[in-house]
């Protein structure tokens, strides 16, 4: 009999990013496949003094169709012994927990132990890192400890699979590539987008999209754009900094290129993402370092061209100079791939592409595999 009742634990709405939308679609998956699934999402989930944006919160209407508990504190030991109470009251068949950051590793891995003393309640990990970007010390300690409360692992990239080799002999792991992101509505006409965000139709526009941080390698992409073949180009940065912004204004200063960038530097609600991805000819992500990214399976539901840097897990995603193009991370090789985009005319054939590579990414795919592991 197949496994029918789980509980998910990670960020959620109205948490905002990348890993809460995740959850949000993983729970809609399970909940469309017959299995009994809800979320515990936390209550606190950063200190405000750890945090670097604007605000941990989104607005916007809850998803529908499963339930979200607003239950875990990260920093309170005897909350963790509650949600692992209320989680064992449940007495769910296994709980899935998102790990994405050393600074979770005691409130998720205590939580992971005492759901376990005495039930045959399995654990298992989505591990978007288990090496974190940006190191600091007693890193490998928090993850150890994660790491050994779980019974099985799921990564979202072959490169995390290697890196949880250096903290667990599990042999319960498995790569099952990012599914695509389904939550921001359906594609517009571009022409429809470019009013939209009131921006020249007449001009050509490349999307980088997200939290700004170092490892992004926004940078790499304005020195890119300062080479002479693209001075006819748009650059639309659409994300908060959670850097310097000044950095950033003073090299796109030095490099003269004020009237190429277009900053839209506040959180983007979802209803607005759509309109931003299918504005763009070319979704663009010069990363430093990387796992997997959730901004290239936007990119393949928008149907959209896409050029990532050779680092981490992005090259696995995409096809070179078929749905775009994998480059180094030298400004010179971004700016290559991005001349030979635009003077070779390659957007239709890339988004003709895209179209056809996204059938890899299926949550139907990625919900079976999980149910298989748990068997």
């Amino acid at each position: 009999m197949a496994t029918s009742k789980n509980i998910i634990l990670g960020p959620a709405f109205p948490l905002r990013g990348g890993i809460a939308n995740f959850n949000n679609a993983l729970c809609k998956a399970f909940v469309a496949e017959g299995i009994d699934s809800q979320i515990y999402s936390f209550s606190l989930q950063y200190p405000s003094f750890l945090f670097p944006g604007k605000t941990q919160f989104e607005e916007g209407e809850a998803p529908q169709g499963f339930t979200i508990k607003i239950i875990i504190n990260s920093i309170n030991p005897l909350n963790w012994w509650k949600v692992a109470k209320e989680i064992r009251k449940e007495n769910p068949d296994y709980i899935i927990i998102r790990y994405w950051l050393p600074f979770m590793g005691p409130c998720l891995g205590t939580i992971a132990r005492l759901v376990k003393w005495g039930t045959n309640i399995q654990v298992l990990a989505i591990t978007d890192n288990v090496i974190p970007h940006e190191k600091r010390i007693g890193d490998n300690l928090l993850t150890s400890y994660f790491v050994k409360s779980c019974d099985g692992f799921v990564t979202l990239s072959s490169s995390v699979l290697d890196d949880l080799s250096k903290f667990t002999n599990c042999s319960n792991k498995q790569f099952i590539p990012h599914p695509i992101y389904d939550v921001f509505g359906e594609q517009v006409d571009k022409t429809i987008a470019l009013q939209h965000l009131e921006l020249n139709p007449v001009e050509k526009h490349l999307l980088f999209f997200g939290f700004v941080r170092k490892y992004k390698g926004l940078d790499i992409l304005l020195k890119a754009l300062s080479d002479e073949r693209l001075k006819d180009v748009k650059l639309i940065v659409a994300g908060e900094f959670y850097d310097d912004p000044q950095e950033y204004h003073d090299l796109i200063t030095d490099l003269g290129i004020q009237n190429q960038v277009i900053l839209r530097s506040d959180f983007i609600p979802s209803e607005e993402v759509k309109y931003y991805f299918c504005a763009a000819d070319m979704i663009v992500q010069t990363y430093r370092t990387a796992t997997q990214s959730g901004v290239t399976q936007i990119g393949y539901h928008f149907e959209r061209p896409m050029l990532v840097t050779d680092v981490g897990g992005l090259a696995e995603i995409i096809p070179h100079k078929k749905s775009g193009y994998v480059t180094s991370t030298e400004p010179n090789s971004v700016a290559d791939a991005i001349d030979d985009f635009y003077t070779n005319n390659r957007e239709k054939e890339f988004a003709a592409n895209t179209k056809e590579e996204k059938k890899r990414f299926n949550w139907k795919i990625f919900v079976q595999t999980i149910q298989d592991m748990i068997k």
